[in-house]
């Protein structure tokens, strides 16, 4: 049985649209834009949706509609369904506070200032879409951000040649941050580690790579203001007495490759990889940071400085001054830095650069051409006059390595840079079989820490609780803000 009744469409746009256009419309967000030019562009666009819906109702307002008793669809004679019958009138809806943090890419604990919250109400009148540099400045710095007294220091946690690192907290959020002030002389300015590690980060947001939320710029310091962690690997392992559960080593050596595929994906090498760099919280998520050596490879550039990465985490090809080398730079400080996770020492702890080669060749062999072609005419390396060495069966240096681990090991490894195993590849390895599949499809900002079947283990060197806590204050050796 059928029923025909006269219905008018209400106009009011339906709140699962709007929802989704709401949704759609924030990952198209900048964060340069103001709240002002948002409020508008989010009037202007839910104004042009309900005149367009208007218009289909008038299409369609005289045909008849059929409401089936049986299943409360209706339908006009012309199969048209705009299921007037569902709409509901609401009062239009106000954006909440929630809404324009999405907008405008910022934490969604932020609390704004609350005559910030009156203009997000949809009854005010509109306002101007586009504004000048100055007034979009103005904007963001009206909610706190670009100023010393939105942040509160604590505790100093250490200084540096140019920085001074503070922990502290952020009024807005009332969350935990590092605050890493650099001092800056009149006549140099900002040092270009600095200028480096704020126009890479600003584009890096990743999970497994440390946020900057904020910069703040006065005559006598630059002050860049950083998530806080806890930790760093080097005093995760110092903590566990250098005896780490090999099932941990998986997890932080999984996150440390999958933060560096992503930023070897966008052309970035870090350049400074060790365990003082990489830091991680209480929950065990591992970030890589202090990006001061990192450069982004550009494509007509293909020579760079050989002054970069620490001596013990410094491939041979660079050690011996070679200036054209990609994203292979970073991977043998990865396969140094899973040795030394698993094996409780550093692998190659020279004090020069010609000790640093030695400790090298006497573990992997002496190099020649069938394993590194183009080296015996190398002036550098004839230089040296190194000793023959054969190589040593890595089983015997890293036995808690299974076999799949001392694989991966032995591809990071390797003379020949462009043989060196990339982080994406090596996120494949069999190494990490055991992490489950769904490690692989999470998106780049989600934690491996989401999924349930990832959890840290008891490291068997620590005694206490199942996560050592890290040292706090002066003691705390956070090379990242130097």
């Amino acid at each position: 049985m059928s029923l025909l009744v006269k219905v008018s469409p209400s106009p009011e746009i339906k709140i699962s649209e709007m929802k989704k256009f709401k949704r759609r419309f924030s990952l198209s967000a900048h964060r340069t834009e103001t709240i002002e030019e948002s409020l508008a562009e989010f009037q202007e666009q839910i104004t042009n949706q309900i005149k367009n819906r208007r218009n289909d109702d008038i299409a369609h307002e005289n045909l008849p509609l059929t409401l089936n008793v049986h299943t409360d669809r209706v339908t006009s004679e012309d199969g048209h369904s705009p299921n007037p019958l569902r709409y509901r009138n609401h009062r239009q809806r106000r954006f909440s506070m929630e809404d324009f943090s999405k907008r405008l890419s910022l934490p969604m604990d932020i609390r704004l200032p609350e005559e910030f919250l009156q203009k997000l109400q949809l009854e005010s009148p509109p306002l101007p879409k586009t504004l000048s540099r100055t007034s979009r400045r103005a904007s963001l710095s009206d909610i706190g951000f670009g100023k010393l007294e939105t942040y509160v220091k604590l505790d100093k946690l250490g200084e540096g040649t140019y920085a001074t690192v503070f922990k502290g907290r952020s009024k807005l959020t009332e969350n935990l941050v590092a605050l890493k002030e650099i001092r800056l002389e009149h006549e140099e300015g900002a040092p270009c580690t600095a200028i480096r590690e704020v126009s890479l980060l600003k584009n890096l947001k990743h999970a497994n790579i440390v946020t900057l939320h904020d910069i703040i710029h006065t005559d006598r310091s630059l002050t860049l203001v950083f998530e806080y962690l806890d930790s760093d690997l080097k005093q995760y392992m110092d903590n566990c007495g250098n005896i780490m559960s090999m099932y941990n080593v998986k997890i932080f050596m999984f996150q440390l490759l999958r933060g560096l595929a992503y930023c070897h994906k966008r052309k970035v090498l870090h350049r400074d990889l060790k365990p003082q760099n990489l830091l991680i919280n209480e929950r065990g998520e591992l970030k890589l940071a202090d990006f001061g050596l990192a450069r982004a490879k550009s494509v007509p550039t293909k020579t760079y400085s050989n002054e970069v990465v620490t001596l013990w985490y410094r491939p041979p090809d660079v050690l011996m001054g070679s200036t054209e080398y990609s994203t292979q730079i970073d991977m043998w400080g990865v396969g140094c830095i899973l040795y030394e996770m698993a094996a409780g020492r550093p692998l190659f702890p020279g004090s020069t650069v010609k000790e640093e080669l030695h400790l090298i060749f006497r573990l992997l062999g002496t190099p020649a051409e069938d394993t590194w072609p183009g080296i015996t005419s190398n002036e550098e390396f004839k230089a040296y006059n190194f000793p023959y060495y054969r190589p040593q069966p890595m089983i015997h240096h890293v036995p808690r390595l299974d076999a799949e681990g001392l694989d991966l090991f032995a591809n990071l490894l390797l003379y020949e840079a462009k043989k060196r195993i990339s982080a994406e590849d090596a996120l494949q390895h069999l190494y990490f079989k055991n992490l489950g599949e769904r490690v692989h499809f999470l998106p780049d900002t989600v934690s491996i820490f989401t999924l349930k079947e990832i959890q840290l283990q008891k490291d068997p060197g620590y005694r206490g609780s199942s996560y050592p806590q890290s040292a706090r204050g002066k003691n705390r050796r956070q090379s990242v803000l130097f």
